[in-house]
């Protein structure tokens, strides 16, 4: 197994048009592999952002019939990458509401993971910035591991990264690199984002390959951008700003045993009793 490879984070800024934000990804992924990414990593619904949810309905397919995987599962084949698809809106059969799934592809372009969102991003930013996802998607109740050529690559979405928990059963189950594509906004992105990107890494000694969402969506939504690629030590190794396009960096896993061999907290979990006084 390589340790070493070069992973790239495309940012979008996906609007309603299926077709344009599918040109949109795949050119900037095109553009990474030519520069030499192994993996490519997309944002959360790099497929389709709408206000209307009739609209998002509309473009919410079955895995089987989805216009968006097959194009991913296309592009992998054809550039002989791995594609993380950050994630898809997908039907589920017998539901009213849809899943927010993740996809991990190999190079030949077959599905080697999936992952559903688990925690619904139900929140009260203030004025008209609330979002009640449980209303639309149903929770996945899986943590996904999934094995690479490099690694093994643990399976998140977006506002999963505010729950420290799943990050470190991950570690222990043996993750050395953790996914977390997002559309975060502009609001807790500002406040929350960098520090919690990097607070994952320390705290699990992995890598973070997290691709965004950038700028205003239909309905006004404001995204924060900033796709990073954390290192095990909790250094920002590339940023990827406000606009779209991709950023790259070179993974070496051998540095996530040196974090973890000089902090080996992953270890000493404590069984402990809560006492209320």
């Amino acid at each position: 197994m390589n340790r070493t490879f070069k992973v790239a984070c495309i940012q979008t800024n996906s609007g309603a048009d299926v077709q344009a934000n599918l040109d949109s990804a795949i050119y900037f992924a095109r553009k990474a592999r030519d520069t030499g990414a192994d993996l490519i990593a997309l944002p959360e619904t790099v497929n389709v952002m709408a206000a209307d949810r009739v609209i998002l309905k509309l473009h919410t397919e079955p895995e089987e019939d989805n216009v968006a995987l097959h194009a991913f599962q296309d592009l992998a084949h054809e550039t002989g990458a791995w594609v993380l698809v950050g994630s898809l809106l997908v039907e589920v059969p017998g539901s009213e509401k849809m899943a927010n799934r993740s996809f991990l592809l190999d190079d030949k372009g077959i599905i080697r993971a999936r992952y559903d969102k688990i925690h619904m991003f139900d929140v009260k930013l203030g004025g008209a910035e609330n979002h009640s996802e449980s209303k639309y998607f149903n929770a996945g109740d899986k943590l996904i591991l999934s094995t690479t050529p490099w690694g093994k690559v643990g399976l998140t979405i977006c506002y999963d990264l505010r729950f420290a928990y799943l990050y470190r059963a991950l570690a222990q189950a043996g993750a050395q690199i953790l996914s977390i594509p997002s559309a975060f906004t502009r609001i807790s992105g500002g406040a929350h984002w960098h520090v919690l990107q990097r607070a994952r890494a320390i705290e699990t000694g992995c890598y973070v390959i997290a691709p965004a969402q950038c700028g205003i969506h239909p309905g006004n939504r404001q995204t924060y951008g900033h796709s990073l690629i954390v290192d095990p030590w909790g250094e920002i190794l590339a940023d990827g700003g406000e606009d779209i396009g991709f950023i790259i960096a070179d993974i070496d896993l051998t540095k996530v045993d040196e974090a973890r061999d000089k902090i080996p907290a992953m270890k000493y979990d404590r069984d402990f009793e809560l006492f209320k006084s």
